[in-house]
């Protein structure tokens, strides 16, 4: 039978060690930095040349947990009418109607249904993207770079590199076909900041 002393003992070692226990990290929520992700995508014109376009995000959230990303899932929205194509009359010209239609479907929306995890830093995202009115799956493969605090220690970030290939045709972006390419390579480059309050009440669980 133990002693008082000796149970006393044993309770102050217990303590000492269990926050040196390998601990399981839950699911965080994120919201995307709007200034540190971009998206450039090139297509091709006339065959000549790929140009490359940029395009940013506007709001979106993240739900990620590097030991388990079963639980990972994402929203966001891409705003069309900040398109950049580099030439401001290049820029108008791809926001008209016959194109990205900047005035009357101004939002691209993303939102996911599940992730496949290859290794501990490759997978892919599936999921739903809404372009010029039409919904259609896309599937992403993406790198998780990171999950760390910034150099200040001020947030936490979580970061993540993805390429995408669209058919333009598919979402009914059918003009110019035979100057403008069809299929459309995607580059998305994501940081993420660690948001309690990123995600709305109603999608909290998966």
């Amino acid at each position: 039978m133990l002693s008082f002393r000796s149970s006393v003992w044993l309770c102050c070692l217990a303590a000492f060690l269990l926050p040196l226990a390998p601990a399981h990290a839950a699911s965080a929520s994120y919201r995307y930095d709007t200034v540190h992700s971009q998206i450039v995508f090139s297509i091709s014109h006339d065959g000549y040349s790929r140009p490359f376009g940029r395009l940013h995000i506007t709001q979106g959230w993240l739900r990620f947990d590097p030991d388990d990303w079963s639980t990972a899932a994402t929203e966001l929205d891409i705003d069309l009418a900040g398109v950049d194509m580099g030439d401001a009359d290049w820029n108008k010209a791809v926001c008209k109607p016959a194109l990205l239609d900047c005035t009357g479907h101004r939002y691209a929306h993303f939102v996911s249904s599940r992730v496949e995890r290859k290794d501990d830093h490759h997978g892919v995202l599936h999921g739903q993207l809404t372009l010029h009115g039409i919904s259609q799956p896309l599937s992403i493969p993406f790198t998780f770079n990171r999950v760390a605090n910034t150099i200040y220690g001020l947030h936490t970030i979580a970061g993540f590199s993805a390429t995408a290939m669209l058919d333009r045709e598919g979402f009914g972006i059918t003009a110019n076909a035979g100057s403008i390419g069809q299929q459309v390579s995607v580059w998305l480059e994501l940081e993420a900041i660690r948001d309690e309050h990123a995600i709305p009440t109603s999608k909290e669980q998966p």
